[in-house]
């Protein structure tokens, strides 16, 4: 998980004068503190009216390795992995290379095309769908599984499956969390109006990078964090879930209330079946204000041999290309 987990640092290169481009300039000193909750409620407000709920966001958000192998031309595919990998060990015919801190500026060049945004697992590249579908790019989509889906010689999937919580102390078949509320999450904006806001809060997702958190560090020490398993209360039913989990699923957005039912003094904690709609969840957040972490790899880190459905399955074989043989 190393290059997922660094793959987002890239942003870091943002220096504090593009930011402050970017934001707009409000002195040496910096803006003043707003009243706690302006800026969130006019952000959420603003992102409310403009479709931009988290039920928007998580419409259409995904496509898998052969529909877009069929239909490869009608996609602007944007490769989010390390230079040197999409160069030497391949990349789809097609793709363009980017990195986060280009992300916005490189999908400017999408000729009006569906953008589907592919990393080594899925994860990373959900980040990117989340500030693209908030930046004017509302179809784009994260490629399913990565390119671990594509070929097997890109597969960074097969290695992080696993059981550990089968057995575990702090897998529980008892009733999830009450949910009860909290107060929105504060954070500081220099612009004053629901599109700067947002364009700052997007940048600083990007800027803060890939939130992952391994598996084994939540079940061990569960009370740490705020854990949401993002599941239908069938599958909990069926299947358990982490000691003191909450279950926010149907009612996550902004419009329903669910929001209010995240703690924001905690690290928030979402999990699902493979960490990608977690990483949606997770970059939304974010966006929000809240310190989230997405549980990598979901159950298919945790109770892959119990799973019934939605498991790795192994890559396809597609083609490929490097660098070398483009030229």
């Amino acid at each position: 998980m190393k290059k997922e987990r660094s793959l987002l640092l890239f942003a870091a290169v943002l220096t504090a004068a593009s930011i402050t481009f970017l934001m707009g300039c409000k002195g040496e000193e910096g803006p003043a503190a707003p009243a706690a909750g302006t800026s969130f409620e006019t952000l959420t407000t603003y992102m409310v009216e403009n479709g931009m709920d988290i039920p928007d966001i998580l419409s259409g958000w995904i496509i898998d390795d052969s529909t877009l192998a069929a239909d490869r031309d009608d996609y602007y595919i944007m490769d989010v992995r390390r230079q040197g990998d999409y160069d030497n060990l391949g990349h789809i015919e097609g793709a363009v290379s980017s990195s986060p801190d280009r992300i916005l500026m490189d999908a400017a060049n999408s000729g009006g095309k569906t953008i589907v945004v592919a990393s080594y697992t899925g994860l990373a590249s959900c980040y990117a769908v989340v500030a693209l579908r908030l930046s004017g790019y509302p179809d784009a989509k994260t490629l399913k599984w990565g390119m671990s889906s594509w070929n097997e010689v890109f597969d960074e999937w097969s290695g992080n499956i696993d059981s550990i919580a089968d057995g575990h102390a702090n897998w529980t078949t008892g009733a999830t969390a009450t949910p009860q509320e909290f107060n929105a999450p504060v954070f500081i904006a220099n612009a004053a109006d629901g599109p700067g806001i947002l364009a700052e809060r997007v940048i600083a997702m990007l800027n803060a990078g890939f939130k992952g958190i391994d598996a084994a560090a939540v079940l061990d020490a569960p009370g740490g964090y705020f854990i949401n398993n993002y599941w239908a209360q069938a599958d909990v039913d069926k299947y358990g879930h982490i000691a003191g989990a909450y279950r926010i699923n149907e009612n996550l957005s902004i419009a329903g209330g669910g929001f209010k039912n995240l703690d924001p003094g905690k690290t928030v904690v979402t999990y699902c079946w493979t960490g990608q709609t977690a990483s949606i969840i997770t970059a939304y957040l974010t966006v929000l204000g809240y310190d989230a972490r997405v549980l990598e790899f979901g159950t298919n880190a945790m109770i892959y041999n119990i799973l019934e459905t939605k498991k790795w399955g192994g890559s396809n074989d597609h083609p490929y290309v490097t660098t070398e043989w483009d030229q």
